[in-house]
């Protein structure tokens, strides 16, 4: 596989196991840059007594913040010369990580897909990260698109297998020591509980969050992703956008902010069961987010907490209650809305009844 000017789609073939370079030490002054740039306020990623209170030894890393440097481990070798991020399946969060923990990534390239215009492709990646002792942390299934170096090159086409539409409530890891018996209302300010809330509620929450410029750039150096089309001006010139694309990731982290109105008792992410980047966001556009509550789940083991699996839509320009559907016809045809960024599908973890 070619280094320099990063991959394109015919340097991958299935089967292929990618250690990345550039381990991360994530420390206190990260997590501090991150609530600066998205605005997150989520105590247990904040207050070290309240993160004390639920059981964890020290104030855990935000699992977005999380996903994002585990992530842009990945970039250089697998999307450095994307056209797009795509999607997500299968991303699981295995373990809490706090200050100090060192995070390294490996993947393995588990299909390939040439599109019809020959010029650029699919390629299927599973992703793993790992802490200073090597246990795992995150795992998680993505797809981007792209480009050839040669369209005149013939691509092996191999379909990936076993990408599955969510993860089961029992592959889940939720950690031992968690508990709510002590719970702190006052500190997320809320009283919400899992038992609160209903399947098909909807929560258009009311935050609105206008991306600039500097902002985005600074967060996506901070996540160390390189992506050349979240950074190289001149180059996007020339593309259909005419500017800088923001970070999937990052989006996902400001729509995460934006939807903490209704959702204040929301402790940790246990997984994403899928995601799809459904249209570009640029600077300049201001980001809306909408939750639905799809579905509740208890768990044997832990009687004081409760998943809730939530659809987290993130729109561009458009005031949630406005949007009727996040598809532009049909849920048949998935034509997704033109303003519709984001349709995310994870689970949270919830403390329930008092």
């Amino acid at each position: 596989m070619s280094k320099l000017g990063g991959n394109f789609l015919e340097d991958f073939q299935q089967g292929d196991i990618i250690y990345h370079a550039m381990p991360r030490t994530i420390t206190s002054g990260d997590a501090s840059m991150f609530l600066g740039l998205t605005g997150t306020r989520y105590p247990l990623f904040c207050a070290k007594n309240f993160a004390n209170s639920l059981g964890f030894e020290s104030t855990p890393i935000d699992d977005i913040l999380l996903f994002n440097i585990a992530f842009s481990r990945t970039v250089q070798d697998i999307s450095l010369n994307a056209v797009a991020n795509l999607g997500y399946a299968e991303v699981i969060f295995h373990s809490p990580v706090f200050f100090g923990d060192t995070i390294s990534s490996k993947s393995e390239i588990i299909g390939i897909k040439e599109n019809s215009n020959k010029t650029n492709g699919i390629v299927y990646v599973h992703s793993s990260s790992f802490n200073q002792q090597n246990k795992m942390v995150l795992s998680w299934k993505r797809w981007v698109m792209i480009p050839k170096k040669d369209k005149n090159k013939t691509i092996k086409e191999v379909v990936p297998k076993n990408i599955k539409p969510e993860v089961a409530v029992g592959s889940m890891h939720i950690p031992d020591f968690l508990k709510t018996n002590n719970f702190d209302e006052i500190a997320t300010g809320s009283s919400l509980r899992w038992d609160d809330y209903h399947e098909n509620d909807e929560i258009n929450h009311s935050r609105g969050l206008t991306i600039d410029e500097a902002s985005h750039t600074l967060a996506t150096h901070l996540y160390q992703n390189d992506a050349k089309l979240h950074f190289n001006a001149h180059q996007m010139k020339a593309s259909p956008f005419k500017k800088r694309l923001v970070y999937g990731g990052h989006v996902i982290s400001l729509c995460r902010s934006i939807a903490h109105e209704g959702l204040e008792n929301s402790l940790i992410i246990t997984a994403i069961h899928a995601g799809t980047h459904s249209n570009p966001v640029l600077a300049d556009d201001t980001l809306y987010s909408k939750t639905i509550i799809v579905g509740k789940d208890k768990l044997p083991n832990h009687q004081d907490i409760g998943i809730l699996k939530l659809k987290l839509i993130g729109i561009k320009n458009q005031i949630p209650s406005s949007l009727k559907s996040i598809y532009q016809q049909s849920v048949e045809n998935k034509i997704y809305n033109k303003n519709v960024v984001l349709d995310l599908d994870y689970s949270i973890v919830v403390p329930r009844g008092k």
